[in-house]
């Protein structure tokens, strides 16, 4: 029988012209059966410092809340239900569209196939969750299903079984995501001002022996990463 996994997707810097050029794409992913547990896990960690509502965001770390993103950070790391992919693009300001003959939302469409592709077995089954941008946001998930869909010859969505928007403070996996996707973020931007964001993100290398600025391995479970290139068209 498929297992069916959860995968939560959120981004960073991803509009087009916001004059900042790496974007980062991410999603934590899990299995459904354990997402109660690991969401219980969390409220706990958060209680310890303020109250399970307690909403986390890369945005707000301090030097004064650090100990709470370091625990968090050390149990995605401890538990092995929790996997994270992301996707690096170094610099969308030397994006030529026009050359492919597509826009930044269709490219947007394209580079979220990037990064779920390495997730997906076709034996098992996935609900993909995005944190909610805009009223815009339907109508674009409804695209999204179709293109992965499309993508893995899943026409009868028997893979891809479910996408839907959920409001992040209200769903601890996209705030987790969150904080991992700010850290790469933060790391690729090379800003160094906010102490408490550098310790997370020395954290992550630490845990996870990797130093961010560089692909891992196609396979690897836990922390993966593409830093994406874009490829000369062809003449």
């Amino acid at each position: 029988m498929a297992e069916v996994f959860n995968i939560y997707c959120d981004e960073s810097c991803h509009l087009q012209n916001d004059n900042i050029k790496p974007m980062v794409l991410g999603a934590i992913w899990c299995p459904q059966d354990k997402v109660k547990e690991i969401n219980k896990r969390l409220r706990e960690i958060k209680s310890k410092y303020y109250n399970n509502k307690y909403e986390l965001k890369w945005s707000k770390i301090s030097r004064s809340e650090i100990n709470l993103y370091i625990d968090i950070i050390n149990y995605f790391f401890d538990d092995d239900d929790l996997h994270f992919r992301g996707v690096v693009i170094p610099d969308k300001t030397q994006l030529r569209h026009d050359r492919y003959k597509q826009n930044h939302d269709t490219w947007y469409y394209k580079m979220l196939f990037v990064l779920l592709k390495v997730i997906f077995d076709p034996r098992e089954k996935y609900c993909i969750y995005l944190d909610y941008k805009d009223t815009q946001g339907n109508i674009k998930l409804e695209k999204l299903h179709e293109v992965l869909c499309n993508n893995i010859y899943d026409f009868s969505k028997e893979i891809i079984v479910k996408t839907q928007l959920v409001k992040s403070h209200q769903v601890e996996l996209i705030q987790l995501a969150d904080v991992i996707i700010g850290a790469l973020s933060y790391f690729h931007r090379k800003l160094n001002t906010n102490e408490g964001k550098l310790k997370i993100i020395d954290k992550i290398i630490e845990r996870s022996g990797y130093s961010l600025s560089n692909n891992t391995l196609y396979k690897e479970q836990k922390i993966n990463l593409l830093i994406w290139k874009p490829q000369e068209p062809e003449e």
